[in-house]
């Protein structure tokens, strides 16, 4: 049997809230929409945006329910992966995530990354962190990654399907160095006043 582990911890920035509040906007090579159930498919190179969140998928459901919140499950082809990335508040970084099966939930503003899923960081193009399960829940409103290993981790170079993860730490900003004590003037021997020459500097 296969072994299951969990990790939780927290984000030091949340993803850009204002996405929640933007158009849903759609592209595929074909697909469907029912206005009235408000519920649309499309395949085919599917692409989602909603303000910085980019979902990419061979399939991508999407609904809107009847207080406007958007919700979508992209899923790949046997032995693909869906994509999903999100800017975060903080300045130059971003979230990139892989799975079988992606799951979007605009209400709790969650994203749910099934079966062989894989989570990274990024500070600018550089790769802080990097988290891999069977399962991965980004939970945007706790600023918090939960992650469970299981059957479907399970690699090559991880048979048992355990969590992993690599966390780099944060880049501290120094504490500037104290200033050293400036050192008195140097003194220099002066003539007594009064018996400087006429035009004499003392």
């Amino acid at each position: 049997m296969a072994a299951l582990a969990l990790a939780v911890w927290a984000l030091p920035s949340a993803a850009e809230k204002a996405d929640r509040n933007k158009p849903l906007n759609i592209e595929a090579d074909s697909g469907r929409y029912d206005d009235l159930k408000q519920i649309g498919n499309f395949s085919g190179n599917v692409v989602v945006t909603k303000g910085t969140l980019t979902l990419r998928a061979a399939q991508i459901e999407v609904r809107q329910t009847p207080d406007g919140y958007h919700f979508g499950v992209a899923t790949a082809p046997p032995g693909q992966l869906a994509s999903f990335s999100q800017k975060r508040d903080a300045a130059d970084e971003s979230i990139q995530g892989e799975a079988e099966r992606i799951e979007y939930d605009g209400k709790a503003d969650t994203v749910r990354f099934v079966n062989r899923a894989v989570i990274r960081r990024f500070r600018g193009t550089t790769l802080a962190d990097e988290t891999a399960g069977s399962l991965i829940t980004y939970d945007n409103t706790r600023e918090v990654f939960s992650v469970s290993g299981g059957p479907s981790a399970a690699t090559a170079t991880n048979p048992s399907g355990r969590v992993r993860a690599t966390l780099t730490p944060r880049d501290s900003v120094p504490a500037p160095a104290a200033s050293a004590p400036s050192s008195p003037a140097a003194l220099r021997q002066s003539r007594t006043i009064g018996n400087a020459a006429p035009g004499e500097r003392l």
